[in-house]
């Protein structure tokens, strides 16, 4: 049976950030095809980024809330430079080179240089094959003039892998940008060096980069005859893309396919206001059964250290360009939620309270105590379900979207030391359709009240009004 698709795509207990997609043929099943995630992984309540082995999950092409857990496919102890299991492996890419197998590119967060494992199918096991490097035997990011390597992204097309590296923070003027290095039949070996195709923010004037200039992230896709260059600009919050007919120049900005707090969004709400709390951001596109996604990530847990992969499809206009999409609970208006049924609060892609925040809190102090975040109990790795914490007076988390048909009373799970009540909408800063009062509990309690939503495709928002602070797990339309 057919699952709904869901953001975030993976279970709430999945911290998978840096999503790159891809569509391969599935080894068990010749002919079919399945959906392989390759990203980092960060630890639920972690300290700092991408604590965690690389792990993958896949999904059939025609089921995309149907996810499979491929398990561990690399871990930090497999790189030489890393025996310990001391450096944390940072975003990774793959690509079929031209012997048909599987290569893994990827960075150890202390080392400048480019690592690569290699495997004979899409979800590994994979095995450590070496380090880019020049002719001469230099690895790549250790001769002197080198900028450090990062956040790897490639494409193989016949006997050339291009490698699109580069970390640039503002202000910085030793990284000059996004570089794309040509690489030979072995998927080591440097036949052309290093070159800029994205610039740094000191050298963006006069570009038309300026306001998104390159940060991270750098991707690399190709639809038709144009080279989509998708990465993370100096705001962090936003994915950003560049287009070229050829691999390695003269790519032009384009524009922003998804903010993660929804910024320059304008449809449902003033575009510079914030919707959920953003963070650095790290994704790409795919095509899946000739449909466009952006997949991207949300932050967590009120760090930046607890990251979770969502998906949104994307259109592409006549001339190629892509108008930027919301974020959504769902994935894309054109295929909302039943209206019907109980749905985990975790699904929240609004988050918003009267005290906004454009950027995850670095320390959590603040969000721990005053921001509405999504959590879990138990430990990293535990199966326990997501909810939203801290919803004080004026917390909002908002869901998007559902094809209401008849719905006659709204339901939630509350607990908390709260004492007011829950108002129903289906606009942010819409009148409420009705209220649900709820109570101090330690355990979860149902609520429930004689609440209409009008038939259709709706948003819908969840506003506490009261004292204290309430969790809420989940909501039903019946």
């Amino acid at each position: 049976m057919r699952k709904p698709r869901v953001n975030p795509y993976l279970p709430s207990w999945e911290y998978i950030p840096d999503a790159e997609p891809y569509v391969f043929e599935d080894p068990d099943n010749p002919g079919k095809y399945r959906v392989y995630i390759y990203g980092s992984h960060d630890r639920f309540n972690g300290y700092v980024f991408c604590l965690n082995d690389y792990v993958c999950w896949s999904a059939p092409v025609d089921d995309l809330g149907n996810w499979r857990y491929e398990g561990v496919i690399y871990r930090k102890t497999d790189d030489p430079l890393n025996p310990d299991g001391s450096m944390c492996l940072y975003a990774p890419d793959v690509t079929i080179g031209p012997d048909g197998r599987y290569y893994l590119y990827y960075v150890l967060d202390k080392v400048p240089v480019v690592s690569v494992a290699v495997s004979d199918t899409p979800a590994g096991k994979y095995e450590f094959y070496g380090y880019v490097r020049y002719p001469d035997g230099t690895r790549l990011g250790e001769r002197p003039g080198d900028q450090p390597q990062f956040d790897p992204g490639v494409l193989t097309e016949g006997d050339v892998t291009y490698l699109y590296t580069g970390f640039c923070a503002k202000g910085d003027r030793s990284r000059k940008g996004a570089m794309a290095t040509v690489l030979g039949p072995d998927m080591l070996t440097v036949i052309e060096e290093p070159v800029i195709v994205a610039p740094s923010e000191p050298y963006s004037q006069g570009t038309g980069f300026e306001g998104h200039e390159f940060f991270e992230a750098p991707s690399i896709r190709k639809r038709g005859d144009t080279y989509y260059l998708i990465y993370s600009s100096i705001v962090m919050h936003e994915l950003c893309y560049a287009t070229s007919k050829h691999p390695t120049k003269g790519f032009e900005y384009q524009g922003v396919i998804v903010s993660n707090c929804d910024l320059h969004i304008d449809t449902y709400k003033p575009a510079e206001k914030p919707m959920y709390y953003g963070g650095n951001n790290h994704g790409s596109i795919v095509e899946i059964n000739g449909e466009w996604y952006i997949f991207y990530h949300r932050h967590t847990n009120g760090t930046a250290f607890s990251r979770q992969g969502c998906m949104e499809k994307i259109k592409f206009n006549d001339d190629g360009t892509i108008p930027q999409v919301e974020m959504t609970s769902c994935g894309s208006i054109e295929e909302p939620l039943p209206g019907k049924g109980e749905y985990p609060a975790y699904l929240a892609c609004n988050l918003f309270c009267k005290e906004e925040s454009m950027y995850t809190d670095w320390t959590g102090s603040w969000m721990n105590n005053q921001f509405p975040k999504i959590t879990q109990d138990g430990r990293d790795g535990d199966e326990e379900i997501g909810y939203i914490a801290n919803m004080k007076d004026s917390a909002t988390a908002g869901f998007k979207y559902f094809d209401c048909k008849g719905v006659k009373k709204v339901k939630i799970k509350v607990r908390g030391y709260c004492d007011g009540e829950f108002e129903v909408k289906t606009a942010w800063n819409g009148e409420p359709l009705g209220s649900i009062k709820v109570g101090f509990s330690n355990i979860w309690k149902e609520y429930s009240a004689d609440i209409a939503i009008p038939d259709g495709v709706q948003s819908l928002y969840f506003t506490y009004r009261g004292n204290g602070s309430a969790h809420l797990a989940s909501f039903t339309l019946e």
